[in-house]
């Protein structure tokens, strides 16, 4: 008899734990967004896709011919823990939207804002956040090969989202998929979206159900599930360290307000012309020749060896800048640019330099003349480049000659600069006459005039021992 009481203890006590996150609304302070019988509290926004309640469940189903449809609370939250469970068709991209919103004066009220993806495609992005209508991806899966297996098709699936104050994690059935920290918007809707799918009859009528669709807006610290350090944090903070990255050992290049720390490439000074300081935005400014004839590059003081570097850019149209490391100023002192490795800076589409080179290794996110750049975290995927006009973040890691490019967290470019293919690349390019190009133990960290408008914001560092 007590091995009997024992045993149902133990399956009690199993299937509490399991399903201990979506428990009825009580005293925990969870409340329930969906009745179970109606859509009340909830009104629909943008597409006219159809929403039903069958088995205590939301229901959306794709049409053809309207836009992306949401479902979206009456309320709007701020801080919170958002827990829902979902079955989507494997065929269909779906999402949740949160911290969202639809205004008259923005795009004619289309909803815009953070949204948990749910991608059931080999992709697998399911759990990063997209931030719809707005800045594209900011948190995509590639930076996190676990959370790509944490969704699974054809089952119910448990999501967890967490805002609080400028942190959002997620996490799919237990596994964390996303950490992701910024301050754009602070409170908003939560919206069940069907995404548009054009004119495609094959897919009309296809199915997206959740369920059990709980927050909580109190008392949160105690209630927050502890992140998982092999996730990492990706802040779009502006021109600020988050604690994480202080614990980890980042620190700001630019201080986003003065010169310090930089000098221009081939003066003894940062250059008195030609770049600006504005609200946190470092520009430099357009000029009516190339490179040669502006106020010319800018260096920093200090110099490095193994790093990692991260910085968010913005071109203007037909513009053409780059990045460059490993920096020597001294090999260069005649006109035009200081020599270094470089990660290109473009607009592929309207600037000449993007079809000059070797298969496209002049191209954006590029290591400029030597290697062209490709999405490496997800094969077959184009590279992320956001457009001209908007915010891109670009990352260079360099340890123990291992060098990586990544453009809006995807990595494109991968090098060991010491092997026999790095310095059989220089041989046969324009840097081959400077012995040991890119070889050097450290160099200082460039941002180039090309004579085009270019802004740069958020330029961090952190030392590899």
């Amino acid at each position: 008899m007590k091995l009997k009481i024992c045993l149902l203890a133990s399956l009690f006590l199993v299937s509490f734990l399991s399903f201990r996150s979506y428990s009825q609304t009580g005293n925990d302070g969870w409340v329930s967004l969906f009745n179970g019988k109606n859509l009340d509290g909830w009104k629909q926004l943008n597409g006219t896709a159809k929403y039903v309640v069958e088995n205590n469940e939301i229901v959306g189903i794709t049409k053809t011919n309207t836009p992306n449809s949401f479902l979206c609370t009456e309320k709007k939250y701020d801080d919170f823990i958002l827990e829902f469970e979902i079955l989507a068709d494997p065929s269909i991209n779906t999402g949740v939207q949160f911290r969202s919103n639809s205004f008259k004066d923005y795009n004619n009220g289309r909803v815009h804002g953070y949204q948990f993806e749910i991608d059931p495609s080999d992709r697998a992005f399911s759990g990063g956040i997209y931030d719809e209508s707005r800045r594209a991806w900011m948190y995509p899966l590639s930076l996190n090969p676990k959370g790509r297996k944490a969704f699974k098709n054809g089952v119910w699936n448990k999501c967890r989202v967490e805002a609080i104050g400028n942190a959002i994690r997620t996490w799919i059935n237990g596994i964390q998929c996303s950490n992701l920290v910024d301050d754009l918007t602070a409170s908003g809707f939560i919206g069940l979206q069907v995404h548009g799918i054009g004119s495609d009859e094959a897919h009309a009528g296809r199915k997206i159900k959740w369920r059990n669709i709980r927050i909580k807006t109190d008392n949160l610290e105690g209630e927050s599930w502890e992140s998982d350090p092999q996730v990492r944090e990706v802040s779009y903070l502006i021109n600020k360290i988050t604690d994480y990255e202080k614990r980890n050992g980042w620190r700001l290049l630019w201080d986003g307000k003065t010169t310090h720390g930089w000098k221009g490439a081939k003066i003894a000074h940062f250059p008195k012309s030609g770049w600006e300081i504005n609200d946190g935005v470092l520009s430099v400014l357009a000029t009516d020749g190339g490179e040669s004839t502006g106020p010319g590059d800018i260096i920093t003081k200090d110099v490095f060896s193994d790093f990692e570097l991260e910085l968010e850019f913005k071109i203007t149209k037909g513009a053409n800048s780059g990045i460059k490391y490993f920096v020597d100023p001294e090999l260069n002192k005649g006109p035009g640019s200081a020599i270094g490795c470089e990660f290109q800076i473009l607009d592929d589409k309207n600037h000449p330099d993007a079809k000059a080179g070797t298969n496209g290794n002049r191209t954006i996110s590029s290591l400029y003349d030597l290697m062209a750049a490709e999405n490496l975290s997800v094969p077959g995927r184009g590279k992320q480049f956001k457009g001209i006009d908007r915010w891109n973040k670009a990352r260079i890691v360099a340890k123990d000659g291992q060098v990586e490019h990544w453009l809006n967290n995807e990595k494109v470019i991968e090098y060991d600069r010491y092997s026999q293919m790095f310095r059989a690349l220089v041989a046969y390019s324009k840097y081959s006459r400077w012995p040991e190009f890119g070889q050097w133990a450290s160099g200082h960290i460039l941002l180039q005039d090309h004579g085009n408008t270019v802004y740069f914001r958020s330029i961090k560092i952190r030392e590899f021992n």
